[in-house]
């Protein structure tokens, strides 16, 4: 062998090391700043639950699974016998032995740590079920068929199917490998007629065969239990063959397989195998005809012949299971007896309702807020926006609101400092009425410019957290240096910015080289190391989207797609609804999120995440989160104290919620009811409003939510639920609601139903509200509606003129409302410029519909009164509607809205002037004098 030099070899040994310690070091940065993430936002304990509840089941199963296949080898090795007779495949195999054993103990060594590594793995995705199973709560609710409460089947049953499946595989593979070292050192002899087998081997094998056996039956036994959660064809759950035939076919089966594992245990007295294999034999043979044939003949002769009879107890079962799992148990179906006649003065007793009609549709006006709000290449608006309500001047409005964010693509000046060190944060949060208008059909803006107007009071504008953030940036410094974060632009500073220093509580500390480093590793950016902008109080700020800080705290949450902010308590607060969920209520049709979520707006919007594709069948809104978006505090609310789910993951991860008490007056004024569930909801009613097990099983009256009228075709995708504020027909006042429409199963678009749920958070929140249409009666859908409107020839003309000459048509949100004693459909209608890439929406006509009757106008007051004889029986104003007769109030939202809308008609006019556009000067006078006349008005009905 040669020599090596001391010196080289004091190299390859140093560089060895360092080598080693940057592999570890880049492997473990990562995982440590996790911890500084976790430490940052104050929550270590759940990173330190999580880690130790993986670690531990990393090394139960891995140590386990390891010991027991290493150990059967070890046995078979050492069990071996001393004699082999000659044979020629004895003869061949000895070469083998003969290259193996050199190495046998490193063979067995590396077995041991690939066995311990895999299975380990395996083992730590179970933390989950583990840790429901460990601090199972129960439901108070026992099952019908077994007697035992629901909690077993939730958060028990999995983790013992999953122990049992762990088991059964481990023991194969012992079984695998034992009958290779078997084979392979003559335990097992394939070539000779008689003793085939060593003793040894045989007492091995038949210990192995007879413990499957046994666990095999332990699975037959869970077996049973797992029916109640089965999807069959009719229903989830156990039908009358599961009862009377696959329950005992089960019980038989385990007991059989218990005495096929006897005689297994039995052979390592005895030295034959046929009565083990007979075992298997009568095993295999029960399985298939206690299994398979009779309860086939079960449901042949005796269920089909009557199957709607004999069903139908198990039916019911079903039918009261799913609706308390999704929460719809307390739904309110009321006949509706819904007239299609129109006459004047019919809308006088649902003012309320009409004057909150929302004109200004999320969905659309995303490149109008864009156009108007955007101020700058930098900032972005989401592709949809959000509703909210807020009250101004003591009314509540609906808005449509969004956070201006960045927008790093449009920056024409990209580099690494500017993208992470100068350009950190969002600014502003803009705010328009949902029911007003200006003269050019703009949205009326009640928040907006920079810095931010205060139509809502003062608040933190800036907006380090968001869904279009840097996906990291780094921050602050000492007060005493010079600012390098772009806050806003500013005409009035020299430089026409204003420049700011982080001085929130959010972020990772960056003092430290060794933080430094580890960072500069996991984004791989040398600059974060070698950069002398960022100093000794500097932060980086990474993890920054809403939705997934909570659920990086709170990994056991299904979060709702769609986060909103809202002005609370002086701050911009994104809202988050987070729910509890469960595939082990029993009975209960189980659905998949992702089908169940999915509607035009989940498949065409961007900004809205779709749900996975995860099978449920019990769903709760246990927790409303919360995201600053000036420092990235999560904070987590109880908001259903009675689920057991949120109960079982509050004692595995204590401290981690806070209690419904602690949200803030401010805060529950903006709690909404989530949109997620609405649309689960709606797709589990859409069948579960038929509460009778007859009717059920014949099917003729499920729903279905309709296609969106703005997407055609047959493979258009289901409308979405709209946030509205109305009052229900029965009802005593007005309440922020989500609603959605019912038509039949089938090609039929008719109107079947619609449902409303109360957001208003209070003693109401949640209650929901169907209005079931009678079957003789034919009301028109939102498919046929929408058809109905380009059948007219006034409007089908109009909207191809409107789209002639560089204009495009865009229709808005088609919403549904019971007023008047019928249904009445409204739709705006925007016009968009072609011509230019700076095109936006405007609101320029809209559209209502009521029985046979279609209005058509440039405002709703002319629509509406063209449908109800020249008199709706209300007045509006400038997008708002008052009530004819004046006394409900409204009138003080007409003032405000068309003083909002003076205001930004001057603003519009300076800005104009300013610039030297003196066309756009005039529209904006026009628009002002409209809006003066408007407020004297409104104010002359005070």
């Amino acid at each position: 062998m040669p020599h090596i030099p001391k010196r080289r070899a004091v190299l390859i040994i140093t560089a060895s090391i360092v080598a080693i310690a940057f592999g570890v070091l880049v492997s473990l940065s990562g995982f440590y700043a996790d911890w500084l993430w976790f430490k940052s936002v104050d929550f270590t304990s759940v990173w330190k639950t999580t880690l130790v509840t993986k670690a531990l089941l990393f090394v139960v199963f891995g140590a386990l699974t390891s010991l027991i296949i290493i150990t059967n080898i070890v046995i078979a090795y050492k069990r071996r016998p001393l004699y082999i007779p000659l044979t020629i495949e004895a003869d061949n195999l000895e070469r083998y032995r003969g290259q193996l054993e050199p190495i046998r103990r490193y063979v067995v060594a590396g077995l041991a740590l690939v066995l311990f590594y895999f299975a380990g793995t395996a083992g730590s995705t179970l933390w989950t079920s583990w840790l429901l199973f460990k601090n199972s709560t129960p439901f108070g609710t026992k099952d019908s068929q077994f007697g035992l409460d629901i909690s077993f089947f939730a958060f028990r049953l999995p983790f013992w199917q999953s122990l049992l499946e762990w088991a059964i595989s481990t023991i194969i593979l012992s079984l695998i490998a034992t009958v290779i070292v078997h084979y392979l050192y003559g335990g097992i002899r394939l070539q000779v007629r008689e003793d085939r087998t060593t003793v040894s081997a045989r007492v091995q094998l038949s210990v192995l065969l007879g413990i499957i056996v046994l666990i095999k039956g332990g699975a037959y036994w869970l077996d049973r239990y797992h029916l109640a959660l089965t999807e069959g064809k009719l229903i989830t759950g156990l039908t009358y063959t599961d009862v009377n035939a696959v329950l005992p076919a089960k019980a038989i089966l385990a007991g059989i397989a218990v005495v096929c594992s006897l005689l297994f245990f039995a052979n390592i007295i005895r030295r034959s195998w046929v009565l083990p294999a007979a075992g298997v034999a009568l095993l295999v043979i029960s399985s298939v005809l206690i299994s398979g044939v009779y309860p086939g003949v079960i449901q042949q002769f005796q269920v089909k012949p009557s199957e709607s009879s004999k069903e139908a107890p198990y039916i019911q079962k079903n039918i009261n299971a799913t609706r308390v799992a999704y929460g719809i148990d307390g739904v309110k179906v009321t006949d509706y007896q819904a007239t299609i006649a129109t006459s004047a003065g019919q809308l006088s007793k649902d003012a309320t309702t009409i004057s909150n009609i929302r004109l200004m549709d999320p969905n659309v006006l995303s490149a109008t807020f864009r156009q108007l709000q955007q101020i700058k290449p930098y900032y972005t608006f989401p592709f949809s926006l959000d509703i909210d309500r807020y009250r101004v001047a003591g009314v509540q409005r609906d808005t449509v609101v969004a956070v201006r964010e960045l927008n790093l693509a449009g920056n024409p000046s990209r580099n690494w400092i500017n993208d992470h060190l100068v350009y950190t944060h969002g600014f502003g949060f803009v705010a328009a009425y949902g029911n007003v208008r200006d003269a050019d059909g703009k949205p009326s803006f009640l928040v907006g410019d920079l810095p931010p107007t205060k139509g809502l009071g003062t608040f933190e504008p800036r907006i380090y957290f968001g869904e279009n953030v840097p996906d990291y940036s780094i921050i602050g410094g000492a007060k005493s240096t010079t600012p390098v974060e772009l806050d806003y632009p500013d005409d009035s500073s020299a430089n026409g910015q204003k420049n700011v220093t982080y001085t929130g509580k959010g972020g990772v500390p960056m003092g430290s080289l060794f933080n430094r480093l580890v960072f500069a590793i996991k984004y791989q950016e040398q600059r974060i190391v070698l950069s002398n902008l960022i100093n000794k109080d500097s932060k980086i700020l990474f993890e920054r989207n809403p939705r997934d800080r909570v659920a990086k705290i709170a990994p056991w949450l299904t979060l709702d797609g769609n986060p909103y902010p809202a002005i609370i308590d002086g701050k911009i607060q994104w809202i988050i609804d987070a729910y509890t969920t469960s595939a082990g209520y029993p009975y209960s049709k189980k659905t998949t999120l992702s089908g169940a979520t999915t509607d035009a707006l989940t498949t065409n919007s961007a900004s809205i995440t779709a749900q996975a594709d995860v099978s449920v069948n019990y769903i709760r809104n246990s927790v409303k989160a919360t995201v600053d978006a000036y420092d990235g505090t999560v904070t987590l609310y109880q908001w259903d104290a009675t689920d057991p789910v949120l109960k079982t993951w509050s004692k595995a991860f204590p401290n981690v919620i806070k209690p419904k008490s602690a949200i803030s007056k401010d805060l529950l004024a903006h709690i909404r009811y989530p949109e997620d569930l609405f649309r689960v909801q709606r797709d589990i009613l859409s069948s579960y409003h038929v509460t009778n097990a007859s009717a059920f099983y014949g099917g003729q009256d499920f729903w279905r939510v309709p296609r969106d009228p703005s997407t055609f075709g047959a493979n258009a995708n289901a409308q979405p639920p709209y946030y509205l504020t109305l009052q229900m027909p029965g009802a005593t006042k007005p309440s922020f609601s989500l609603t959605t429409p019912f038509v039949p199963v089938g090609g039929r678009e008719n109107l079947s139903a619609f449902a409303s749920v109360n957001s208003d958070p209070g003693p109401n929140y949640g209650k929901m509200t169907v209005l079931q249409l009678p079957r003789s009666t034919n009301i028109a859908g939102p498919s046929q509606v929408a058809s109905n409107f380009e059948a007219k020839p006034v409007v089908a003309n109009s909207l191809s003129l409107l789209r002639q000459g560089g204009s495009d048509v865009v229709l808005g949100n088609l919403l549904t409302l019971p007023v008047g004693d019928g249904l009445l459909y409204v739709q705006p209608v925007y016009v968009r410029a072609t011509s230019n890439s700076a095109s936006y929406p405007l609101l320029q006509k809209v559209l209502v519909s009521f029985g046979d009757q279609i209005g058509y106008d440039d405002t709703l007051q002319g629509a509406l009164d063209q449908v109800f004889g020249g008199n709706s029986g209300t007045t509006t104003t400038n997008g708002s509607t008052s009530p004819s007769t004046g006394k409900t109030g409204t009138s003080t939202t007409s003032l405000a809205a068309a003083l909002a809308s003076a205001s930004q008609a001057l603003k519009d006019g300076q800005t104009a002037l300013a610039k030297g556009d003196f066309t756009a000067y005039g529209q904006a006078q026009t628009r002002l004098k409209s809006a003066i006349a408007a407020a004297i008005a409104a104010q002359s009905q005070k």
